[in-house]
């Protein structure tokens, strides 16, 4: 080896990254993490405006406990939009909830729905559908679980409001909807779920518009 290449090297060896080095290697493993995400957690967001697409963010176990603690006593069709790996299903499936459904976009995370519930011995009792959250109909939920970021909540109220029956109840984790006041909450932080009734939320509507049409 040329004695100058040994001396390269052993310059190399002493001088250390640096700030500037440490970022470039800090862009480049974020930049490779979010790529092998998009593409192979996020096939099914490729036909989603940009604004609706919400990363995948598994639930925690608490999460998990408050949304079904907010559903106690209730019975009937249950469905969750988006609804990830299938754990809110699955475990909504095991008090009672049928049927018992999630939708989701991404088929990597329905297969790892089905499997988790091959594994708990639930595969018969519950439905995981690649569908469009926004073109399901809701007419015949009694129950709705959702897990999605504020801008979409801010959308999705709308078709929850219109299509769902009068004895519903949607209960979010995560966040909160921007513009409802909930009937009742659980959990602190980032394991706080809200629930919010339907017919409550019609009956605050129908009175803000009488209010709006009276002072006008």
């Amino acid at each position: 080896m040329d004695p100058d290449d040994n001396e390269g090297e052993a310059e190399l060896r002493k001088q250390s990254v640096g700030g500037w080095g440490l970022l470039q290697i800090a862009g480049c493993t974020g930049l490779t993490t979010y790529l092998i995400w998009a593409g192979a957690l996020m096939p099914g967001f490729r036909r989603v405006p940009l604004k609706l697409q919400v990363p995948y963010i598994p639930a925690s176990h608490r999460q998990v406990q408050n949304v079904m603690a907010l559903l106690e006593g209730r019975s009937g069709k249950v469905v969750d939009l988006g609804s990830g790996d299938g754990r809110i299903v699955l475990e909504a499936s095991k008090r009672g909830f049928q049927p018992a459904v999630g939708y989701e976009l991404n088929p990597w995370l329905i297969r790892l729905s089905k499997f988790y519930a091959w594994r708990a011995g639930c595969s018969s009792q519950v439905s995981y559908l690649k569908q469009d959250l926004w073109k399901v109909d809701l007419s015949d939920c009694s129950n709705v679980a959702v897990f999605l970021a504020p801008s979409v909540l801010s959308l999705l109220a709308v078709k929850l409001l219109s299509e769902l029956p009068e004895d519903a109840w949607i209960v979010t984790g995560q966040f909160p909807f921007p513009d409802w006041k909930p009937c009742a909450t659980v959990g602190e932080g980032s394991d706080k779920a809200w629930c919010y009734s339907v017919k409550q939320l019609r009956q605050e509507d129908a009175s803000h518009v009488t209010q709006e049409g009276t002072t006008t």
